[in-house]
């Protein structure tokens, strides 16, 4: 398996995806798992992917680095490599995003609190109304005052956009849970608009992630043995 990470200036990133795929390796040790990133961060994934394998992007939606920027550096490496499909959506996302805001003290039912759900936002607008998807089932199955959808960049709402909303649905306090991976650039711009608001970590390397980058792997590999089959 070769996990293919966006990639980031800021250290911290590239940490956190580490740490993430040592979680990966140490529910399947038997698995070849390596780690690379498409930009800003080394190894990039022209270093690492050198043979057969299946990469699997740990990209949180379909926007434009799934859909044009692995595909093309996987053809650019001339090597029989399989593309698995992005981590989300996906109820294991979800499960660690709740349990990101839960360390940060934010419990179910509190009628009082609004909770914004912070992505990076793409222009690509399904890749945006997946996480905004995620938002309203949340805020059906929370008890919360209501869950808005924000992004962090090429789309909207904001964050002080989706915090206005739920004030004005009542909501007295906010939290905001992170769709990031990581942290980096985004996610501290997200905490930089946030105010008073409490701000959860992004997902980092927890248990079901790594679940859920190997079931990525396992799809993707099955799906090529049923093609090579068929």
């Amino acid at each position: 398996m070769v996990a293919v990470a966006h990639g980031s200036r800021d250290p911290r990133s590239a940490a956190t995806v580490h740490a993430l795929l040592d979680v990966v390796r140490s529910l399947r040790p038997s698995l070849d798992v390596r780690g690379a990133f498409l930009d800003l961060s080394a190894p990039r994934l022209s270093d690492v992917l050198r043979g057969p394998a299946v990469v699997v992007p740990l990209l949180l939606g379909k926007a434009f680095h799934a859909r044009v920027d692995v595909p093309a550096a996987v053809a650019e490496s001339r090597v029989p490599a399989v593309v698995s499909d992005v981590l989300g959506p996906s109820p294991l996302l979800e499960s660690a995003a709740l349990r990101r805001l839960a360390e940060a003290g934010v419990t179910f039912g509190d009628s009082s609190l609004g909770v914004v759900l912070a992505a990076a936002g793409s222009s690509h607008a399904p890749a945006n109304e997946a996480v905004a998807s995620v938002a309203r089932r949340w805020a059906r199955e929370s008890g919360w005052a209501g869950v808005e959808p924000a992004f962090a960049s090429a789309a909207s709402p904001d964050v002080p956009t989706a915090v206005a909303r739920l004030r004005a649905r009542g909501a007295t306090r906010i939290a905001v849970a992170s769709w990031f991976l990581a942290p980096g650039l985004l996610p501290d711009r997200i905490a930089s608009l946030a105010g008073d608001a409490v701000v959860a970590a992004p997902l980092g390397a927890d248990i079901e992630v790594a679940e859920l980058i190997l079931s990525r792997y396992s799809e993707a590999l099955a799906e090529e043995r049923t093609a090579r089959s068929a």
